[in-house]
Formats: C-alpha cells, sequence, structure tokens
C-alpha cells in the first residue's frame, strides 16, 4: 500500500487499541488531505455481520470517508465484492483495484469542491457517492476487466510453461537415443568409429544439462 500509494498516509493500528486495523489518509501530489479510508480484515470461514456494525462505528470514531472490510468469507447476500449497510465488502485479490478507485474518486471530488467552504456538506457528499449505486457498478467494471487480464496474464504463464516443458523432454528424448545409438556403434565397430567427446562417458549429463 506504501508503495503503490507514495502520497498517502497509512498507519496499522496495533493490537489492543480500538478501530480499524489500517487507516489510509489519502493525500494528493500537493500533500492536501482528500479523505480517509479504513480497513478492517478478517481472515475466517465464516462471515459475521456484526463486522459491518463494528467498522461503521470506527468509521464515525476515526472520521473517516469510507470503510472496507477484506475478507476471506462473503456473507451469503453477496457473490462478490459490493456494498453492505455502507460499507465496502471485498476479497483479498480485489483490494488494489478498488482502493486506487476510491482513492481516485476522493482526489477528483476534493480538487472540484476545493473551493467550497462547507466541509460538512462536502463529507456527506463524498460518502454519499463512495457509497452510491453508480460508482458500485463503475468500480465492478474496472475491477472485473483488471481481473480479467490478470487472469490472462496467468493462463499465458502456464500456457509458456507447459510448452517449455514439452520442448525439454523431446529434446531430451533426442539426446538420450542420440547417446544409445553412438554407444551400440562403438560396442560394435570399436575404435574404428571417430570418438565424439560429448558423447562419451561422464559427458552425457553435461550434454543433456545443455
Amino acid at each position: 500500500m506504501k508503495e503503490a500509494f507514495p502520497f498517502d498516509i497509512i498507519e496499522e493500528v496495533g493490537k489492543g487499541v480500538r478501530g480499524a486495523d489500517v487507516i489510509q489518509t489519502v493525500r494528493n501530489k500537493y500533500s492536501h488531505e482528500c479523505g480517509k479510508i479504513i480497513y478492517e480484515t478478517k481472515r475466517t470461514k465464516n462471515f459475521e455481520h456484526g463486522w459491518i456494525e463494528k467498522l461503521k462505528h470506527d468509521m464515525v470514531g476515526q472520521k473517516a470517508n469510507v470503510a472496507v472490510l477484506v475478507t476471506e468469507a462473503y456473507p451469503k447476500e453477496l457473490d462478490r465484492f459490493g456494498i453492505i449497510d455502507g460499507v465496502w465488502v471485498c476479497k483479498f485479490a480485489d483490494i488494489k483495484p478498488l482502493v486506487m478507485l476510491l482513492r481516485d474518486t476522493m482526489e477528483r471530488i476534493y480538487a472540484a469542491n476545493s473551493a467550497q467552504e462547507n466541509k460538512g456538506d462536502k463529507m456527506v457528499l463524498l460518502y454519499n457517492y463512495l457509497t452510491g449505486t453508480e460508482f458500485k457498478h463503475q468500480i465492478e467494471a474496472i475491477v472485473e476487466g483488471f481481473k480479467a487480464m490478470e487472469d490472462g496474464l496467468n493462463s499465458e504463464k502456464k500456457a509458456m510453461q507447459r510448452i517449455w516443458k514439452e520442448r525439454e523432454k523431446q529434446l531430451e528424448k533426442v539426446l538420450t537415443n542420440t547417446i544409445d545409438f553412438y554407444g551400440s556403434v562403438r560396442g560394435i565397430a570399436g575404435s574404428s568409429v571417430p570418438e565424439i567427446k560429448m558423447l562419451e562417458l561422464g559427458n552425457d549429463d553435461k550434454l543433456l544439462e545443455e
């Protein structure tokens, strides 16, 4: 997170301290604070709705604009990332594109409203937009595209690894047959067959490695 967003202030909340696990203060390139995102992470097999209420309470206490619950288990009403009662819920694999969109939106809204004096109204507008249906659909589309590209890249890697392995086996088979053939001929004809050093005893392993 710190490497991806060098302008932001990202703080990990220590164990035993009340509040979310991570607090991200979004700042633009001029070091102006554009908003705050808090994160709670859960690595359990079963989802508990009490996490949502707790995170909403933390959001008020820590004066955050939006809250994100990162969990390995989705609730029954979600089959992918989405919003539950004003809190974003996603899996660990979706966190990077989601955060990129959240903070980018915060920066844009801050820039558009920087001349306004009523900060309270601005925070309400920001929260309403970040938890609204329009923004949710935009994020879904972008995250799906991001994951499709990632899946395509992984498929290409697996395909190339399979091709390399097949070629390696084919090459090994050709070299082994060559060594066997040379050994048979030498065994029959003896020294009358020209010596091929790379195929002599002790060099076959080296040849296969090359």
